[in-house]
């Protein structure tokens, strides 16, 4: 019996892939469905009608980039993420039909065109989709015989594009700001469920759940915000609000830190946050009960009373002053400051060039191969390089391996489409239909995602070429090649791939750690509280980040995998030590032991050591001896870096 149970591991996938493979827990977005179906169905129906189909293909294909791309909450952003990657994508097909049959011509500009594309990249995240639409258009034009005159594939590409956008923009004059207010509320529930936590195993997880919160609500309301601060009631309101909740997370920490001769925290507490989250999301203002809160018994149950009570004051207040409103991250920098940081980003960085060229090498070889060998429909060895050489959407491996693996799917799905479907109208049924799949499955994973956009390519395809059936192996086999070469010249290639920088990332949020325990504990109230509480935003998010990246390096095979996994108990020890610094400063403002300048300093000292050892891969040195006693005021924030530094040790 043990020999089989060792037999069976043995033959069991890796752990890094079924952990790629197992669909993440995410509601089904229905009214992106909706708008799914009828974006890609529409151009199809009235290319049928007026017998031009193919354009109804075109069409499609720029409202499948359009749903792919509709990934943000508010409306003013969706203006954003969706034309302006469209742009690029109408760019990029021009583009390409400029050089489609030149041969090695068109084989030196796409890969000139990858470079820019991959650099491009690097600047954020819709500069990101904007690259991949302006390469993939390219691909396309290049590869494929378009109809003419020159101006007409861009311009049904932009139509199907637009519709996806009108499609998205419908609901705005009735819904106004309604994102925004729920992403807020969604905070507020989530500051709820950290205080649920408190004392509990569940802590980590919930304070994990809070940060990924507050990143995403303070992007959602700071993003290109410069020019209308002040201007917009709603949004100063918002911002206002999403501001005052930032005390009571900084209480919670000091409850998690409460003795447990207290008892366990109150359910009062997490009650009278989830009323103001209600309040929050049903925009009520004006006077309302003030929250029924115990008696406070320590610092800690003071620090919440204090919060709540100030973050139902401002939750309540129909019109804050927007000069009173600070923000945590700081006010947005003006556009003219933001276009030179992205232009030195896109010039100047390390990070850019290397992926440029990673992906215009893989692209040069795509295109070099497909022009020596007679591979059939040779277009989608690039197309698929182009999907899986995008590092920021992941691991490059990981990716290869499960666009493989999706791509199957969605071909099992595409043979009975494609061999028994006719021709005509049948195809706009069965396009609504494989639509919806796109936004259902994009939120499980890449893999699920991969086999619902598959169907859907194919289908546009044999609009184009008329291949039916005989779409399907050369899809796989060009998968399966387009593969190859990012793992081969995209992956193995690159030292920096499978020798990752993640213990480097780790030291510097280290160093960090030990300078906002210096300055939680060296200034004073008032004034230096906003600059406290945009450096521990600044850090919690730099965490966010760290986690992130350790996140997707435990998706690569060994020995990057595993090296991260032993890194990654570090990890969750840094950001307890962050928590527990700001528990103890806010301890220290209601009432507990001022900590003197020496303790602090032995503490900052054991971070910069540890963050140093880090770097260089050296043993840790010792901390000085009776650097704190055992009942300072730091004794706690001490007790997490010594077990931070003794995960360290091992690994030194």
């Amino acid at each position: 019996m043990a020999r089989r149970s060792r037999a069976a591991a043995r033959l069991a996938p890796p752990s890094w892939l079924t952990e790629s493979l197992r669909p993440k827990a995410a509601p089904i977005p229905w009214a992106a469905v909706v708008r799914a179906s009828v974006a890609l169905a529409a151009p199809l129906a009235v290319g049928t009608a007026t017998g031009r189909p193919g354009y109804g293909a075109l069409a499609s294909m720029g409202a499948l980039s359009g749903v792919i791309g509709d990934t943000a909450d508010a409306y003013r952003m969706r203006v954003f993420n969706i034309a302006v990657p469209q742009l690029f994508g109408a760019l990029g097909v021009l583009l390409g039909t400029l050089v489609h049959g030149a041969g090695w011509t068109a084989v030196a500009a796409l890969t000139l065109i990858a470079l820019v594309s991959g650099m491009i990249s690097s600047i954020g995240a819709v500069a990101s989709v904007s690259g991949l639409l302006l390469l993939l258009n390219a691909v396309v034009g290049a590869g494929l015989p378009l109809p003419s005159p020159w101006w007409l594939p861009p311009l049904l590409l932009l139509t199907g594009g637009g519709l996806v956008l009108v499609l998205a923009l419908l609901a705005w004059p009735l819904r106004g700001g309604t994102p925004e207010r729920a992403v807020v509320a969604g905070t507020y529930r989530a500051v709820a469920d950290l205080l649920e936590a408190t004392g509990s195993p569940g802590y980590d997880g919930a304070r994990q759940a809070l940060t990924q919160s507050l990143n995403q609500s303070y992007d959602l309301l700071l993003a290109r915000r410069a020019r209308r601060h002040g201007r917009s009631p709603t949004l100063v309101r918002l911002l206002a609000q999403l501001n005052a909740v930032i005390p009571v997370v900084e209480a919670a920490s000091a409850a998690q830190l409460r003795p447990a001769a207290y008892g366990p925290l109150s359910a009062a507490y997490p009650a009278a946050v989830r009323q103001l989250a209600d309040a929050v999301g049903q925009d009520r203002t004006g006077p309302s009960p003030a929250p029924a809160l115990p008696e406070p018994g320590g610092p800690s149950t003071r620090a919440l009373d204090e919060a709540i009570g100030h973050a139902a004051a401002v939750v309540r207040e129909a019109e804050p002053d927007p000069y009173a409103t600070a923000d945590r991250l700081g006010r947005p920098a003006a556009l003219r400051d933001r276009a030179g940081r992205a232009a030195r980003a896109l010039l100047l960085s390390g990070a850019s060039w290397r992926y440029g060229l990673r992906l215009a090498l893989c692209i040069g070889l795509a295109q070099v191969l497909v022009s020596v060998i007679a591979v059939p429909r040779s277009y989608w060895v690039a197309l698929t390089v182009t999907f899986v050489m995008k590092p920021d959407f992941g691991s490059v491996f990981s990716r290869a391996v499960l666009r493989a693996l999706g791509t199957a799917a969605g071909l099992l799905i595409a043979i009975p489409v494609l061999a028994e479907v006719p021709r005509g109208w049948w195809d706009v049924p069965v396009m609504a239909a494989l639509a919806t799949l796109i936004p259902a499955l994009s939120a499980k994973g890449y893999a699920f995602q991969t086999a619902a956009i598959t169907p859907v390519i194919l289908l546009l395809s044999d609009l184009l070429n008329h291949q039916g059936f005989h779409l399907v192996a050369p899809r796989l086999y060009d998968s399966l090649i387009g593969c190859g070469i990012s793992l081969m010249a995209g992956y193995l290639l690159w030292p920096e791939s499978w020798h990752t920088r993640i213990g480097d990332r780790l030291a510097d949020a280290v160093a960090d750690t030990a300078s906002y325990v210096s300055l939680a504990f060296t200034t004073g109230p008032g004034r230096d509280q906003p600059a406290r509480a945009r450096y521990r935003r600044r850090l919690y998010r730099d965490l966010s980040a760290v986690r992130c990246e350790f996140q997707r390096a435990l998706t690569e095979p060994p020995p990057v995998g595993t090296r991260a996994q032993a890194w990654w108990p570090l990890v969750i020890a840094v950001e307890r030590i962050v928590d527990t610094t700001t528990a103890t400063r806010v301890r220290v403002e209601h009432g507990a032991p001022v900590p003197s300048t020496a303790e602090v300093g032995a503490i900052a000292r054991e971070l910069t050591d540890l963050a140093e050892a880090l770097r260089t891969g050296e043993a840790l040195p010792e901390p000085a001896e009776d650097a704190l006693a055992p009942d300072c005021a730091l004794a706690r924030l001490h007790h997490e870096v010594h077990a931070a530094r003794a995960i360290a040790a091992p690994h030194g």
